[in-house]
């Protein structure tokens, strides 16, 4: 059973990963992810999938880390109003920071190296051989700025259990999103 389970999962993850990689193409060729006014705009233009669109975008900022992350979460608060725009943003980064988790964790170091400099993810090793990475990862997580994203794939190849990962995830993105949220708010 669980078997069938981890091979459902990922063809659900290739699947995503497809759709996500259609979606960037269009946003970039459309000047949509590099824009924010454009993708505020583009946003409202969606209605009632606007959310869904949203949270489907924060997900791929996370998959596909050349979306610039805090532009997406500002696009978000100004599309949705403070507490949606927290609410979508949330959701979407949980949800891509799963994937990532899970994509690392099935494709291991050949996918980092396709994805990220070399000394930049040897960086990130040492503190996996030096058996800290956990703590790194959780403030790097918390901390507005910090290369989240990488170290979502990073947490991957670690030994760190999804369980610890998901909790740290759940914990520490808040914290940023609120930031950003009161940013926006006090412009």
């Amino acid at each position: 059973m669980k078997n069938n389970l981890n091979k459902v999962f990922k063809v659900v993850t290739i699947i995503i990963t497809i759709i996500i990689v259609i979606f960037i193409v269009y946003a970039v060729k459309e000047g949509i992810v590099n824009d924010k006014n454009k993708l505020i705009n583009y946003i409202s233009s969606l209605g009632i999938y606007a959310p869904i669109f949203f949270v489907f975008l924060q997900a791929a900022q996370v998959v596909f880390p050349v979306i610039p992350g805090g532009a997406s979460c500002l696009a978000g608060v100004l599309a949705f109003g403070p507490i949606y725009g927290f609410v979508y943003n949330y959701i979407g980064l949980v949800l891509g920071s799963i994937i990532v988790f899970s994509l690392s964790r099935t494709y291991g170091l050949k996918l980092l190296r396709k994805i990220f400099k070399e000394e930049t993810i040897n960086k990130y090793l040492k503190y996996i051989n030096h058996g800290i990475f956990t703590k790194v990862f959780f403030f790097g997580i918390l901390i507005p700025g910090a290369p989240d994203d990488l170290l979502c794939y990073v947490s991957g190849i670690s030994q760190m259990k999804f369980k610890t990962f998901f909790i740290i995830i759940l914990i520490g993105k808040p914290l940023t999103l609120i930031l950003y949220s009161l940013f926006v708010y006090f412009l």
